[in-house]
């Protein structure tokens, strides 16, 4: 509601007084200076965008079979069949998002993601941040288009991945954010309309089943709190290719009936057998 940063973490970090550790990658806030591809934690926007359009319901049914565009396939982990919209959400499915994606013009995806600060940086002032590349939806494609709705194609900070999900948390309402608490509270000129209310409280309301034993992110619950949100996997790109290295992302907030925090974690190249975001980032 304030859009106050209560915490901002790096890990592992150096400690700029001990001279011995003045070693760059520790150093720097990576938080704000490196970028990265969002992976699914983008298929909530997707979704309010075909629930704006009218042109989508929660239990509107969708063909997630493999899906050919062009040359490329789209796919899920698992062949989930034909769900509905809510479960595109709680079962990741990298189809069911295409699918409302490309269901609209690419010009509404691409101005979504402008609204919600993708391309630029967040005004903050920190040292090194950078803005995140997001090109114009002319140069998109069709397969472009569909790769935008579930997070390929596009790079944004954990920074903006966190300021995103404000916006889901209040409602579409997006507001400045600051490292220090706010003299005064924000007023109806501080704010930007991004998204209607109701698509987003519907989308909460999918986000809450992540969290449950059928979605991807059950270990991010909380006993006692309604949580929401979103759990992500992103192959890393290495000289234009896409490599067996992974991000694993998770990003939500608590409690969901009235939300009050929202986290963004990214956990780079996890070691070990696991690194889907629901293992790995999500408790």
């Amino acid at each position: 509601r304030s859009g106050e940063i209560l915490a901002m973490v790096n890990q592992p970090a150096g400690n700029p007084n001990n001279r011995a550790e003045l070693q760059g990658e520790l150093l720097r806030n990576r938080a704000v200076t490196d970028v990265y591809e969002p992976g699914s934690t983008m298929k909530p926007f997707a979704v309010v965008l075909g629930l704006e359009s009218g042109k989508w319901k929660p239990g509107t049914l969708v063909n997630t079979a493999p899906m050919r565009i062009g040359r490329y396939t789209v796919r899920d982990t698992h062949n989930y069949g034909t769900i509905d919209v809510t479960r595109v959400i709680s079962k990741s499915s990298n189809v069911g998002a295409s699918k409302i994606a490309l269901s609209m013009p690419a010009e509404r995806l691409w101005h979504l993601y402008r609204n919600l600060g993708f391309g630029s940086v967040t005004g903050m002032g920190l040292v090194g941040e950078q803005p995140g590349v997001l090109r114009h939806f002319s140069k998109w494609a069709e397969i472009g288009h569909a790769n935008h709705s579930f997070g390929y194609g596009f790079s944004l900070t954990i920074l903006q991945l966190a300021q995103a999900y404000t916006v889901l948390a209040a409602d579409g309402v997006r507001r400045p954010l600051t490292l220090f608490k706010r003299d005064q509270p924000l007023g109806p000129a501080d704010e930007q309309r991004v998204l209607a209310a109701t698509a987003v409280q519907q989308v909460r309301t999918m986000m809450e089943l992540v969290v449950t034993k059928e979605g991807t992110g059950f270990k991010a619950h909380v006993p006692g709190y309604r949580v929401a949100g979103k759990t992500g996997t992103a192959r890393k790109l290495s000289h234009g290719r896409y490599i067996n290295r992974y991000f694993a992302l998770f990003a939500g907030m608590a409690p969901a009936s009235d939300p009050r925090l929202v986290i963004a974690i990214l956990i780079d190249e996890p070691r070990g057998s696991a690194y889907y975001g629901g293992t790995v980032a999500a408790p």
